[in-house]
């Protein structure tokens, strides 16, 4: 029986993984969280690595050391069947065809094809001609999950490595000035870790990782290895390889996000900060060479999002759809809703992508930390309700301002931030979370000690004393 995959296909699954995980945002947070750090950008960088690579990496790790089929597995493992479903399915919709799907399809439109459209085509024609485009590839690719690996793995993903080569390194051989010469800005002049660290958070990543496990594992049972404890190794050290090839890209663009302070004023959003990188440097080619790192890097991600989602419903719901039909459900409703445009799209995705992210971390560290120290039920349920409940407070501070005002959550929001530790920074769920653990330990004890008399009498003692 095959135990270890080859050279070659590690190589090949190590570049797939990566290809699914590195979307547009990977992209956008760390260029422009070097721009702004400036000469803190390393400070901010060791910060960014720590959630922005950590996180992720947990995620594959957690479906590897588990032993578990997919998100689904270790959801049932922890917690039980019925959050098992009620999760499984808001992530992989969430982050599927309802929210980042749509929104890895209109990021490479806004922030590059629109800019060189044909003169006088309206920009709702051209995003409905782009997303069609994208509709077609999509669904070309993921109708066939097994030849995921080749598609991502050793096409698309080396285009991307070329494409957004060209750029990095151009940019970095050919500095503007000198990066310490520029002083960092906001909250990175205070404490670049730290806003470096919140910076990777909001990424949320973890929840990519958790979601393409099953593709991950998938693969490695395609090339013959199906022995749970290799599949297990196989996908953890693929695991390993992806996040550290993200940790080196993440150093470069942010770095050459840093050198931009050289020739372009502070922008708003990486995306035009990588704008105007590729202006600077190409000049009238620069719009063509952004447009197509972006739709390079969405394209892998939403690939593996389609099939994620799609494998992942026709083992959750037997005999519903075929695999095909839940590929062609969710890739056109992908369409549909990109053309809703990007800022419809991110008014309501971010407010239900910060809702499951401390679900997803909590459900990460109970599976990595209790493969070494098994918590008992009563930790695991305790620390999971708290971060379920919690999660809503992090739901009402991302919804859109006029929603707020609308809904009166105002004075809400001002009682959480005064008196919820880390809630104004996004970590409003973390003490709760805790207080979960420690609570679940006190009734684990309580439960203990009422079992503990009965450990020194007989059988009979202890039956007589049901009687």
């Amino acid at each position: 029986m095959k135990q270890n995959l080859t050279f070659g296909e590690t190589l090949s699954l190590t570049s797939m993984l990566f290809g699914l995980f590195f979307g547009a945002g990977n992209l956008i947070f760390p260029v422009y969280m070097g721009q702004m750090a400036g000469s803190a950008v390393l400070p901010a960088l060791a910060g960014f690595l720590v959630t922005g690579v950590g996180m992720p990496l947990l995620g594959v790790i957690a479906i590897g050391i588990t032993g578990s089929e997919g998100l689904r597995d270790l959801c049932r493992k922890r917690i039980g069947d019925r959050f098992a479903y009620a999760f499984t399915c808001a992530l992989y919709l969430a982050i599927g065809p309802f929210f980042a799907c749509p929104r890895c399809v209109t990021v490479p439109y806004e922030v590059g094809i629109r800019q060189i459209l044909p003169a006088g085509m309206s920009s709702q024609t051209g995003l409905f001609l782009f997303s069609l485009l994208f509709y077609v590839l999509t669904l070309a690719i993921s109708l066939k999950p097994g030849n995921i690996l080749t598609w991502i793995g050793r096409i698309l993903n080396p285009i991307f490595f070329v494409v957004l080569g060209i750029l990095l390194i151009t940019a970095l051989t050919h500095p503007a000035g000198s990066i310490a010469s520029f002083e960092a800005v906001g909250a990175y002049s205070a404490n670049a870790v730290a806003q470096g660290i919140l910076d990777g958070y909001n990424t949320m990543d973890a929840l990519a990782g958790l979601a393409f496990g099953i593709v991950v594992i998938n693969v490695v049972r395609s090339r013959g290895v199906t022995d749970p404890s290799a599949v297990a190794k196989n996908t953890v050290r693929a695991g390993i390889l992806s996040c550290l090839l993200m940790a080196f890209i993440y150093v470069l663009v942010a770095l050459a996000g840093a050198g931009s302070r050289g020739f372009a004023a502070l922008s708003d959003n990486g995306g035009a900060v990588l704008s105007d990188i590729a202006s600077y440097y190409f000049h009238g080619y620069g719009a063509l060479l952004l447009a197509g790192i972006v739709f390079f890097a969405c394209l892998k991600t939403v690939i593996g999002l389609v099939t994620s989602c799609s494998s992942c419903f026709v083992e959750m719901f037997p005999g519903v759809l075929s695999y095909k039909k839940w590929a062609i459900l969710f890739s056109t409703i992908t369409f549909v809703i990109a053309n809703a445009g990007l800022s419809s799209i991110i008014k309501i995705s971010l407010p239900v992508l910060m809702m499951l992210y401390p679900i997803a971390i909590t459900l990460i560290v109970l599976a990595v930390a209790g493969h070494i120290v098994p918590f008992p039920v009563e930790i695991r349920l305790g620390m999971m309700t708290a971060a379920v409940i919690s999660s809503v407070f992090d739901f009402l501070r991302a919804l859109p301002a006029d929603w707020i005002a609308a809904a009166n959550l105002g004075g809400i929001l001002d009682f959480l931030e005064a008196n919820l530790p880390f809630f104004a920074d996004g970590f409003g769920w973390l003490l709760p979370t805790i207080a979960g653990f420690v609570i679940g330990g006190i009734c684990a004890r309580l439960r203990a000690g009422r079992s503990v008399p009965d450990a020194d009498k007989t059988d009979d003692e202890i039956s007589a004393d049901r009687a």
